[in-house]
């Protein structure tokens, strides 16, 4: 563990450090924090990846850390509308995906998160090619997060944004759901 300091301000390295509780002593208290374990997000991430929903829609989580997530989606025929554009449906499951991956690492071991509301602004058309999609985190809160993200061709054009409330839950949504859906063995702990 990392012996933090607090003198009025909260001082961390937001690519290795995730805050466990999310209340603070007063300046000049010492709090114990956790560093996010690289070895359980690369596992997470490989698992996430073989899930049946992320393989239909040729869909991967390319990298997560704490507040933020990289999505990759290869459009295909099977992504689009009627018209010939990638259907909005696909834009919406991508940015929530990124959206949630960008809150996960800021969570408390055994939290959930579970979507709330999905807002989406359709920007531009896209039929072929690869989606990149930057998902970051907004706010973490004990109940209620929010995340958005942003999806762009690999010209670095602007489709889509949107924003996801998620709620916060216990025993709902977990990583630990995900490992007995799957049949895997267990991670390594979340934080070290």
């Amino acid at each position: 563990m990392q012996k933090v300091i607090l003198a009025g301000a909260v001082m961390q390295d937001m690519d290795q450090v995730a805050l466990g509780p999310r209340t603070f002593p007063g300046p000049g208290k010492v709090v114990f924090m956790s560093r996010l374990n690289p070895m359980h997000v690369e596992a997470v991430i490989d698992l996430i990846n073989h899930g049946p929903f992320f393989r239909h829609l040729s869909m991967r989580v390319k990298d997560m850390g704490t507040g933020y997530s990289l999505v990759e989606l290869d459009m295909a025929n099977e992504h689009l509308n009627p018209f010939g554009g990638i259907h909005g449906g696909a834009y919406a499951s991508a940015i929530d995906t990124a959206a949630y991956w960008a809150l996960y690492c800021e969570m408390e071991d055994g939290a959930g998160l579970t979507s709330l509301d999905l807002n989406i602004d359709f920007l531009a058309p896209a039929s072929n090619g690869k989606l990149v999609i930057k998902g970051q985190s907004v706010k973490v809160g004990r109940s209620i997060c929010l995340g958005e993200a942003a999806a762009v061709d690999m010209e670095g054009r602007l489709l889509a944004r949107g924003s996801s409330k998620l709620m916060v839950t216990q025993g709902l949504q977990t990583i630990q759901e995900v490992v007995r859906f799957t049949g895997e063995g267990n991670l390594p702990p979340k934080f070290i």
